[in-house]
């Protein structure tokens, strides 16, 4: 399944690189049609072919637009998957909204495996998140810009996870929603390897990061007294 790209209207999180955002974001409608198309297009070719064979002139092509179109839009390929990995972010971050509502009226655990359930079923069902993931692996660059995206990830998480943790400063906060992000992501990655076993993968996510809360839930707990 490959979705219709969404979070055109949300910034980049502070301290993306220039150089691996958009030459800029379309404005009129038809701008924004070709734009979405050529993100379309990456999708679909990096599920179908990988990142190593992935070209403009063959993204334009599969889009329908000239390359010079695409061109105005992106510098190069890495541009495009950095994009792809930012709307993924938009995505992950309107549904980790939705989960927050529940916090005052849900037991953490339960949040926690409701949440992850949900994010795994979309990479299970959506093999284009693995694709983009895979593929800002591939520079030392593209790396630190998803990184920057995981942080922004894991602000939202830090806010969440607060009641669980109530003496803890911010900072603290922000280095335990982290760990709990780049697990999370690089476990998903794991359990939609072919050959594993996606549910067996996903149930030892759950107990992973419940047995790293809890601990670090009395730890916090014991420094207090």
């Amino acid at each position: 399944m490959i979705r219709s790209t969404e979070g055109l209207s949300f910034p980049a999180p502070p301290g993306t690189p220039e150089e691996l955002l958009p030459r800029r974001r379309p404005a009129q409608e038809r701008s924004r049609r070709k734009f979405e198309a050529i993100l379309s297009a990456s999708r679909e070719l990096l599920v179908e072919e990988g990142f190593e064979s992935f070209t403009c002139e063959e993204v334009a092509h599969r889009a329908g637009v000239p390359i010079g179109t695409l061109y105005q839009f992106f510098a190069n390929k890495y541009v495009i998957v950095c994009e792809l990995d930012r709307h993924d972010l938009v995505g992950v971050q309107r549904e980790l909204a939705a989960f927050q509502s529940m916090v005052p009226t849900m037991q953490w655990p339960v949040i926690l495996n409701r949440f992850l359930d949900h994010l795994a079923d979309l990479w299970l069902n959506d093999p284009s998140r693995r694709a983009v993931w895979l593929a800002v692996q591939s520079t030392p660059a593209t790396r630190a810009t998803a990184a920057i995206y995981e942080r922004a990830l894991a602000q939202q998480v830090s806010e969440l996870i607060q009641p669980l943790f109530p003496s803890a400063d911010t900072a603290f906060r922000q280095k335990i929603a982290e760990v709990l992000v780049h697990i999370a992501y690089s476990m998903f990655n794991f359990a939609v390897r072919d050959g594993q076993n996606h549910p067996e993968a996903v149930g030892e996510l759950k107990s992973l990061l419940s047995a790293y809360l809890l601990q670090t839930e009395r730890d916090l707990r014991r420094k207090r007294k």
